[in-house]
């Protein structure tokens, strides 16, 4: 039988997807499904660039406000998610936008799972511990011990992939190379077109990325995490504080960040996170790709995207 198509939107903070998807909604009959760790929490708006009410209204996004900020979500709980909206989607005779940076997110729906031990609050917190005592650096190290391959892929100071990893190895006493390595789920029942954004000047990147965080701090950026901090019971290791532009925020709040350094942190911060999303792109996901700089960049991927539209007729 021949199967329903679906279409992958992805690229790095700051390439302009979400002005792309809302194009493509307005032409063709698709639904947007978010690809983003972060707009899944409740009133994490101004940091997660997360699309305001108005167009909400106009252009329906699912797996936007999920959760609390004090929950976790995970790339599993994404896919089950994402896969159910597809099929409602696909029901209803549309085609489901899957738009966003989660490339993690991206890869768990394509290739699916490896059987990973759920998460443990108390060892966890044990690395935490750790890590305040001895550095992300120090548990960088450790890891490199455990799990070489993992180890190589992970800044020393990606304190949430870090964690996870050590995690693992602390439970199942085996690395998570090892276990990412075994069996899968199988893959989802559709005919998937990816399309990747990337820029052909990454320097212009980098502009847009210092204008944007600029744009936060100006819109509020800071009293939404004090207000967020007023409201639900919050700790800098939720992964919700653990988000870029929240997390140097709340180092500022807590005192451990000069506040006129804010913008620099959390201007690298967001370059960093755009230089793992690239490396995502290119090296696993490899989608087909369009400059996101380009001034037709919406012309090309409209007629792309017209021939898989035209093919499902």
């Amino acid at each position: 039988m021949k199967r329903p198509p679906a279409i992958l939107l992805m690229g790095p903070t700051a390439s302009g997807k979400t002005a792309v998807a809302l194009e493509l909604a307005d032409r063709f009959p698709l639904e947007l499904v978010s690809v983003d760790s972060a707009q899944v929490f409740r009133d994490m708006n101004i940091g997660t660039a997360k699309p305001d009410q108005a167009t909400l209204a106009r252009y329906p996004h699912r797996l936007i406000d999920l959760i609390s900020p004090e929950e976790s979500y995970s790339a599993a709980r994404f896919r089950t998610d994402a896969l159910a909206a597809m099929a409602d989607i696909t029901a209803a005779g549309r085609i489901p936008l899957l738009v966003g940076g989660t490339m993690l997110y991206f890869k768990a729906l394509l290739e699916g799972l490896a059987d990973l031990p759920q998460a443990d609050p108390a060892i966890r917190a044990a690395i935490d511990r750790e890590a305040a005592e001895r550095g992300w650096p120090a548990m960088h190290a450790e890891l490199a011990r455990l799990d070489p391959s993992t180890a190589a892929r992970l800044h020393p100071t990606d304190s949430q992939r870090l964690q996870r990893a050590l995690e693992i190895c602390r439970i199942s006493g085996r690395p998570m190379s090892e276990l990412l390595a075994g069996p899968q789920e199988a893959a989802p029942p559709y005919d998937f077109l990816s399309l990747g954004l990337l820029p052909a000047d990454r320097a212009v990147l980098h502009a847009r990325i210092a204008q944007r965080f600029d744009a936060m701090l100006a819109a509020g950026l800071e009293d939404e995490v004090s207000d967020l901090r007023q409201r639900y019971r919050l700790h800098d290791g939720l992964p919700s504080m653990r988000a870029v532009g929240y997390r140097q925020v709340w180092e500022v709040q807590a005192g451990r960040l000069p506040r006129d350094e804010l913008r620099e942190r959390g201007i690298f911060a967001t370059r960093q996170l755009a230089k793992r999303q690239i490396t995502w792109l290119t090296n696993t996901l490899r989608p087909q790709i369009f400059d996101c700089l380009a001034v037709d960049l919406t012309r090309r991927i409209t007629n792309r995207v017209a021939t898989v539209v035209d093919t499902a007729r």
